[in-house]
């Protein structure tokens, strides 16, 4: 017989002895005090034998991840005293806490390495990255139980006597916590002694333990960090932000609220990206583009003869113009008069307390780093050669391109390419998966590919791109598809692959900030990258590249750089959305089928067809659908899909709802103004709640009324 299998038999053979026979009982604080006197007797008159049969009963125990080890150490005290308890108990819990660390190793750990690999990946992480400390943490704050941090690590390639020697460190505080607790239990004869001093203390300690060994750990770390460098004795400022785009304006703006000295450092434009060449120049010209094609189709609307003229350089001057409008929210000005020291230049990290801008040095307690993307240039052969275009640069351009090549069906390329071909540019798409937009669910992907072909783009899906080339002057996109090759021609090309982190150039690297595998800043839970007094926030961080995610994290950030050794916040990513600009739109919220599919997670699907909806049928805007995933027989939502007119206007709802635990029900017992787009978000949950309606219920109900009819 497999020896693991014998193995896990006695060990549940043991643990189910221990509650079959109440062995439990013998492990109270009543039983204790009960029996206190006999203890004491036996312990005087037979020393080394109580402390040995002690010792491996509480090895027994915790091998076997038996409740009571902690009674038990309150029992050490009552019957030890503090010195011998803490003595005993420590050395008994590392050997127990190993024998179970080598026994859950032996049994499990092979096979849970391969089968939960994600799930274990945070404790995995610790180990690699830090080791013997990580495991110390997790036995000075006692934040898991002691059971399950033995159970745990072995399930990792920690080393057993770096386990055992860092256990017996690691408790030893905790140790004489609850060994002093039972020092001082031992003096209870009667009802006053309950409020005895020594007694209070006791269980203060055991109140304030926790959070004073995080603060300790917190010191270690810190300590060990920052150990190498000159702190300085004061500071120019308690908080500097470098980078003035979402996370580093919301960051300063913050800082600025509570009254802190906070410094905002930007080399370029204030705004950053989202002003200056994303968000806001984007959907600018979205909107003209909009307004060509709903003209050029004006007899949806029963209009004739409105075909459009324009000129393109007056088009990208209102582009301009709208971004000089918003500038003021994002100006140094209005930064200024919020409290704000704005300064401009480069900066260069050269310590974790230090950044020096324009040759003059400037310290601060803190440092959040927001320094964002830029757009990715894919390494294919040629590229150099081609006066490429990008998000940053495309805004510059005055005159409009014949021809146009979209590399990439992202959200960035959709959004840009139909909006050129609805401006009178040829616009040919190539994209490397089977659809645009391969993030979406099929439906969505294959609607707005059919939409952009019909719409007289060419969507070259499933092409690779080889090499761009020159041929008598004209310039040639070389493609790869099912092993052939096809020569795409145009006048530009927009490279709209995706963005990678702006993590090189300000001291970075010279500090060891360490980065991830993504080549984002590396942050924990909040926000913290390995220094602790050094946050990142944004696209520099991920893990998603939204304006409204980087002002999220930028309250975390903030705060917990300003207030974090009093109180630190981890930063929610439960209720992430996003929009694709396009016509229609394309928003979400939480989880689509690919993703609850790749998770391996139950749904319950429901959608509603916006063609039925009278507002979208008045609009001529009658196309889309509302599809919600919901725990299977329950109205709570695990993420919504909206295609359609504002469809990103129409998911705050849902947005709300799952973020504060409301399901499908709520919305439908919500008035919704007639007639709105929203009341496709109404007529979803009526959809959700039709298919859920108790039929039986309703037969009954139904031969009520049969019988009240006589």
């Amino acid at each position: 017989m497999n020896k693991k299998i014998i193995l896990l038999g006695v060990i549940a053979l043991l643990f189910a002895s221990f509650f079959l026979f109440d062995l439990q009982q013998y492990f109270s604080l009543d039983f204790i005090k009960e029996k206190q006197q006999a203890f004491n007797d036996y312990y005087q008159q037979n020393t080394l034998l109580t402390l040995l049969m002690f010792f491996v009963v509480y090895v027994i125990m915790a091998a076997l991840s038996l409740p009571g080890a902690a009674i038990m150490t309150v029992l050490a005290g009552t019957l030890f005293g503090l010195v011998t308890g803490v003595i005993v108990v420590s050395f008994a819990s590392t050997l127990g806490a190993t024998l179970a660390f080598l026994v859950a190793r032996y049994l499990f750990r092979d096979t849970l390495q391969d089968r939960y690999a994600d799930k274990l990946q945070l404790i995995n992480d610790g180990v690699e990255k830090e080791g013997p400390l990580y495991l110390f943490a997790m036995r000075l704050v006692p934040l898991f139980p002691f059971f399950l941090v033995n159970i745990l690590m072995g399930f990792t390639k920690l080393k057993t006597i770096t386990f055992a020697w860092v256990s017996q460190i690691g408790m030893l505080a905790g140790t004489a916590v609850f060994v002093y607790a039972g020092t001082q239990l031992a003096q209870i004869d009667s009802l006053s002694s309950i409020l005895s001093p020594g007694l209070l203390l006791a269980f203060a300690l055991l109140g304030v333990f926790p959070v004073v060994a995080k603060k300790i750990m917190n010191k270690i770390r810190a300590s060990k960090v920052f150990s190498v460098y000159d702190k300085p004795e004061s500071f120019d400022f308690n908080l500097l932000v470098i980078g003035a785009g979402s996370g580093g304006l919301v960051s300063a703006y913050i800082a600025a609220a509570v009254k802190a000295k906070v410094g905002l450092i930007e080399k370029h434009k204030m705004g950053g990206d989202c002003l200056n060449t994303g968000c806001v120049p984007s959907k600018a010209l979205i909107r003209t583009a909009k307004a060509v094609h709903e003209a050029q189709h004006a007899e949806k609307y029963g209009l004739e003869n409105m075909q459009p003229t324009f000129d393109f350089k007056t088009v990208m001057k209102r582009v301009h113009g709208i971004i000089k409008a918003i500038e003021p929210h994002d100006s140094i000005e209005r930064y200024t008069e919020l409290g704000v020291e704005v300064i401009t230049g480069e900066a260069k990290i050269l310590d974790p307390f230090r950044v020096e801008v324009n040759g003059k040095i400037h310290t601060t307690k803190n440092i959040i780093i927001a320094t964002g993307a830029s757009p990715l240039v894919p390494p294919i052969k040629g590229v150099d050669s081609v006066d490429y275009l990008t998000s940053d640069n495309l805004w510059e351009i005055e005159e409009q391109p014949e021809r146009l090549v979209v590399l990439g069906g992202g959200p960035i390329g959709s959004e840009l390419a139909q909006a050129f071909n609805r401006l009178g540019t040829k616009v040919t798409m190539v994209e490397r998966s089977p659809t645009i937009m391969v993030r979406e669910d099929n439906e969505v992907s294959e609607l707005m590919q059919s939409r952009f072909i019909e719409e007289g783009i060419e969507v070259l899906s499933s092409h690779d791109a080889k090499e761009f080339i020159q041929e008598a002057g004209e310039n040639y996109l070389i493609c790869e598809h099912d092993g052939e090759e096809k020569k795409v021609p145009f006048d530009r090309v927009l490279l709209a692959l995706g963005r990678k982190a702006n993590i090189t150039g300000f001291g970075l690297e010279e500090l060891g900030v360490e980065i991830s595998g993504r080549g984002t800043i590396e942050t924990d839970g909040f926000l913290t990258t390995n220094f602790p007094n050094i946050y990142a926030v944004g696209d520099v961080a991920g893990p998603y590249q939204f304006t409204h995610t980087a002002a999220h994290q930028a309250w975390y950030a903030s705060v917990n750089a300003l207030f974090g050794a009093f109180k630190r916040f981890r930063v929610d990513y439960r209720v992430i959305p996003w929009a694709t600009f396009t016509d229609p739109e394309v928003a979400r919220v939480g989880l689509n089928e690919k993703d609850a599919i790749e998770k391996n997670i139950a749904y319950e699907v429901t959608t509603y067809g916006i063609d039925d909806l009278d507002r979208a049928i008045a609009d001529s805007s009658d196309e889309g659908s509302v599809k919600v995933l919901t725990v299977p027989g329950k109205d709570k939502i695990l993420g919504v899909t909206i295609i359609g007119k504002g469809a990103g206007d129409l998911i705050p709802e849902f947005i709300l709802a799952m973020k504060y635990n409301l399901g499908l029900n709520k919305i439908l017992g919500t008035i919704h103004i007639y007639p709105t787009m929203s009341e496709s978000n109404k007529f979803a949950a009526g959809n959700w709640k039709k298919a859920h309606a108790p039929e039986k219920l309703l037969s009954y109900v139904e031969k009520f009324h049969t019988w009240r009819r006589g």
